[in-house]
């Protein structure tokens, strides 16, 4: 790998890195504000769908704009955007200015995948095992963001986390902005990309867009209602804990895991038929799945594990499989709409959710998840005899 390979994959793993914790700071904060805000678990999934729909519907104008911009100016603007609407979630003086924040911070962070994810396609040779590295930083992320929201709630106040974090992204952009040249993006661009596209297979783009939905549905139900699940139902595991560390340690633990599906994901996807090795990564998650809704204490921190390694292992594979299905110069796009579906529909698992567990409780959510993940057998099916 050459220098600029490794420049492009530190500075899109540290935005991936934040653009993750700042989305998963949330559910495990949710313990704290049903308590502080008086509201239930309905109303606090409906705010994480706000947050993570606007997450994704900026994905498609972001990877529009990304051929127009290009990946350094939108990886700036995700960075100032994202910095200050995590800062004016941190002075929030009411309910409704902490949901309007939380919005806009969605769709600052809207603009990094599209912008990252291409500049790795374009430049980056070994594409598999560059978003292999890439997810690693992302699932770091995934895993910092819960610690950190729940220690930091433990020692000063909720809104500490989004503070940090909205500085951190400022001085990320700062080092962005004097490490990475501003250049032309144009014409000349185009004769330099790596892992060229001529045509885009839509068959099989189009049964990939709905089975990611699906797991998009299934991510966002799962990593919601994890740190809740973890609060109410490990009481006899580690009692020396409090509900609200286990809302963050737990989740932390599951998303490390998730590192070691990032390597397997990229192993597998370099030395096997990536469309297969999806469809089995789309089955492997629905056991799990169902197993988090019918355990407690050991064993449920044990499948949650196994579920992390599970689900994060189609992550190298997927975003390289949208590479190898969109033509090379609408491949922003392609990585705008799938994050849109991903995200920003699959964020609607987060609002009914919510209704769930405020009905049936807060384990029967990932059952439901399982079996969201059903028809996905046949749409990845699907991608294996179109592709």
């Amino acid at each position: 790998m050459s220098r600029f390979e490794k420049i492009v994959l530190g500075i899109t793993g540290g935005s991936h890195l934040s653009v993750h914790a700042l989305m998963l700071t949330l559910p495990s904060l949710i313990p704290i504000l049903r308590d502080e805000f008086n509201t239930g678990l309905d109303t606090l999934g409906l705010v994480v769908t706000v947050s993570a729909f606007m997450f994704g519907v900026g994905a498609i104008p972001a990877g529009w704009a990304e051929r127009k911009l290009g990946g350094r100016t939108l990886l700036l603007l995700y960075l100032i955007g994202s910095g200050l609407s995590a800062l004016l979630v941190s002075i929030s003086t009411s309910f409704y200015m902490m949901v309007a924040g939380l919005g806009l911070m969605g769709f600052a962070c809207s603009i990094y995948h599209p912008a990252g994810l291409t500049l790795i396609s374009h430049r980056v040779k070994a594409i598999t095992k560059g978003m292999a590295v890439h997810g690693i930083f992302g699932t770091t992320g995934s895993a910092a963001g819960p610690i950190m929201a729940t220690a930091l709630a433990s020692l000063i106040s909720w809104r500490a986390s989004y503070a940090f974090l909205g500085v951190f992204n400022i001085i990320l952009a700062v080092i962005t902005y004097m490490a990475i040249p501003k250049r032309e993006h144009g014409a000349s661009d185009a004769e330099n990309i790596e892992n060229r596209v001529e045509k885009t297979n839509r068959p099989a783009l189009i049964f990939f867009y709905l089975t990611n939905m699906l797991m998009g549905m299934a991510y966002y139900g799962f990593t919601t209602f994890m740190p809740t699940h973890f609060a109410e139902n490990t009481n006899q595991f580690m009692p020396f804990i409090s509900n609200t560390m286990k809302a963050g340690i737990f989740p932390t633990m599951v998303f490390l895991a998730g590192i070691i599906g990032q390597l397997i994901g990229g192993r597998l996807g370099s030395r096997y038929n990536r469309p297969k090795m999806f469809m089995i990564i789309v089955a492997v998650n629905i056991p799990f799945l169902m197993l988090m809704g019918h355990t407690s204490d050991m064993l449920l921190v044990l499948f949650s594990i196994c579920m992390g390694i599970a689900y994060f292992s189609n992550q190298p594979i997927s975003n390289t499989l949208i590479a190898e299905f969109t033509h090379s110069a609408n491949r922003g796009l392609g990585y705008g709409i799938s994050f849109f579906l991903s995200f920003g529909i699959g964020s609607l698992a987060a609002g009914f959710g919510g209704f769930i567990a405020e009905s049936r409780g807060v384990a029967a959510v990932f059952p439901v998840m399982g079996f969201l993940l059903i028809p996905a057998l046949f749409t990845s099916y699907m991608i294996i005899r179109k592709s």
